[in-house]
């Protein structure tokens, strides 16, 4: 039995360890990721690898870099999910509406071997499926407002001795090229902008820029075509040309490939 513990607190990883090794000494903790970004990159990389999904994710919900609900907007999870929360009693009735355990911290014994009886009853099919996670529904019984994330809206740049304000809509993507981030806008202007890749990844907004590998930020207009690499990668062509090599990584393809469906 493969697990996934998704914490950030030491401590808490800790303890979860050892009530795993002494309630159910058949889990093996297969991974433990402190952020989204963290989570979401394991998930893909363990899937692109072709080995097994995780038959239980626990999922602490106040992660380093927001709330964990945002990982079900980045990747598809296929694993059951038990949250690990520290609100309390009444406000948790969300989860059971929804039919989603949960583990009150911090984790007693007791309610850790009931929320593993509840996935062995539903994998043996003595209950009911579990609903698929219902967010809105979460957030608005727990009396949460999901944060609004403050994307990037526009980037300052040079243009010989001026500045000028350029909109993320005029963007096609951003590359690096010796070591310099660049973006095209959808004219084929080239422009060079003082973040990194990462940080740009952190603060462009998921449903308009997709990062296919360690240098490549795109947009979905950017993209005229897409066909299969080998070793399970997609090679794109994109508009304005880039005169590099596009292609979406192995570990990011499939999700890329949703993405671009939506």
């Amino acid at each position: 039995m493969n697990i996934l513990i998704v914490e950030d607190e030491k401590l808490a990883v800790r303890k979860l360890t050892k009530l795993l090794e002494e309630t159910a000494p058949e889990f093996n903790v297969r991974g433990i990721t402190p952020s989204i970004a963290a989570t979401v990159e394991w998930i893909a990389e363990n899937r692109a690898d072709g080995r097994p999904e995780p038959d239980i994710i626990f999922l602490d919900i106040e992660l380093a870099d927001g709330q964990s609900f945002e990982i079900f907007n980045r990747i598809q999870i296929r694993s059951t999910v038990i949250f690990t929360t520290s609100y309390d009693e009444y406000a948790l009735q969300a989860f059971k509406v929804n039919s989603i355990d949960y583990l009150l911290k911090p984790v007693q014994q007791e309610d850790l071997q009931r929320a593993i009886r509840k996935y062995y009853d539903l994998t043996a099919g003595k209950t009911a499926p579990a609903a698929q996670v219902d967010l809105e529904a979460i957030l608005k019984t727990l009396h949460l407002q999901a944060p609004v994330p403050d994307y990037r809206k526009r980037f300052l740049v040079k243009q010989g001795a001026r500045l000028l304000s350029v909109e993320t809509s005029e963007i096609a993507y951003f590359y690096i090229d010796n070591g310099l981030t660049f973006f095209k806008n959808h004219q084929g202007q080239k422009f060079v902008v003082d973040y990194k890749m990462d940080e740009l990844d952190g603060f462009l907004d998921p449903s308009r820029f997709f990062r296919v590998n360690r240098a490549l930020i795109v947009t979905h207009q950017c993209v005229v075509q897409m066909q299969p690499y080998y070793n399970h990668r997609l090679a794109l062509t994109l508009h304005p040309a880039l005169d590099k090599e596009t292609i979406v990584s192995r570990e990011r393809a499939h999700d890329f490939k949703i993405w671009m469906g939506k």
